[in-house]
């Protein structure tokens, strides 16, 4: 489900020509700008253990993006739970390995995940209700093989979840020739202000970040302040 933003444009400026270089003509503004997205967020019956969690396709979220036109090369799964909200993505099409080091985790290839307890749209500045996660595949450890997740603050929030701070994630991950498989659970208890029976909605954003690949996302690209900005993200209905 969407919503359209309010927003006018000149249709005129809304592409760009080049008669001397004939090339196609491009959107100024990402097609995907002028709507908020919506989805479910079904809960989930499986449990975690130590091989992962494993979500079926009904969990599968949406990529927005491609509305866009942009090239998907990732599944991307997510659930909840009272006690969790759980996330697994299947990357493919890869030649390399991922890039990931847990001293960048802002940096690192793997999946992103942002989330307001509020789902506030008309905020450009992150609130206390604004959390932002990273998962990756491999990165930690002495021979730096091993998967993590970390809790990062939010570039230019206004003010920082009490929650945030270095904390221990449940992190799976299998690396294959072509790409490689991640699962990782967000503990409820880290997302200040989350109560289901008051806001069953959560203002959300994902992207899987690649070195390789670029970046697949719930809708809008990098080159948005997607990283910070709350009014860009979408809507998850926990139901």
């Amino acid at each position: 489900m969407l919503n359209a933003r309010c927003l006018m444009l000149d249709p005129l400026a809304s592409h760009i020509h080049s008669s001397t270089m004939n090339r196609p003509t491009l959107p100024l503004i990402d097609p995907t700008f002028m709507f908020r997205f919506r989805s479910q967020l079904r809960r989930c019956k499986a449990e975690w253990t130590e091989e992962g969690i494993a979500l079926s396709p009904q969990h599968k979220l949406p990529c927005f993006a491609e509305v866009s036109g942009k090239k998907l090369f990732a599944d991307v799964r997510a659930g909840w739970h009272e006690e969790g909200l759980y996330f697994t993505a299947k990357i493919t099409g890869k030649r390399q390995p991922p890039w990931c080091r847990d001293t960048r985790p802002e940096e690192s290839d793997g999946l992103h995940i942002w989330i307001d307890t509020r789902d506030t749209h008309n905020i450009h500045r992150a609130s206390r209700f604004c959390h932002r996660f990273v998962f990756a595949p491999q990165g930690q450890g002495k021979a730096g093989i091993q998967p993590f997740g970390a809790m990062l603050p939010i570039h230019r929030a206004k003010e920082d979840p009490s929650t945030l701070g270095n904390h221990r994630f449940e992190v799976q991950s299998t690396l294959r020739t072509n790409g490689y498989e991640i699962a990782a659970v967000v503990p409820t208890d880290l997302l200040a202000g989350f109560n289901l029976e008051e806001h069953p909605r959560l203002g959300f954003f994902y992207a899987i970040a690649d070195r390789e690949l670029g970046w697949q996302t719930w809708n809008l690209g990098p080159e948005y302040p997607i990283t910070e900005d709350p009014s860009l993200w979408g809507t998850v209905v926990l139901n």
